[in-house]
């Protein structure tokens, strides 16, 4: 995490050419997402996707995961991001992600 050019390697990279919309989750580290979520935004074409970066975290938010999703992946239209906390009950999260259609 300290080296923002580390690109863990990917065994299979999934097959989004079905999708029109991708929800990308990941653990919150160090105010951005994960080293081997930057592998997977750059493995595919997301030219006409949307993405919606969402985290899991017991406190910091998505910091700057957002504004790097849409670096990472040009073309994504990138929604403003979530963080998900033990509070977010079923009808919480229904409700988000019917918001986002």
């Amino acid at each position: 995490m300290n080296d923002r050019s580390c690109r863990p390697d990917i065994v299979k990279t999934p097959d989004i050419a079905p999708y029109d919309v991708i929800f990308v989750g990941f653990p919150v580290w160090w105010y951005r997402e994960p080293s081997i979520i930057d592998t997977f935004l750059e493995s595919a074409d997301f030219t006409g996707k949307t993405l919606v970066p969402f985290c899991t975290s017991g406190g910091s938010n998505l910091g700057e995961s957002t504004d790097n999703f849409r670096t990472l992946a040009p073309g994504a239209k990138v929604l403003d991001g979530r963080r998900l906390t033990h509070r977010d009950d079923d009808a919480a999260l229904r409700a988000w992600i019917l918001s986002i259609r």
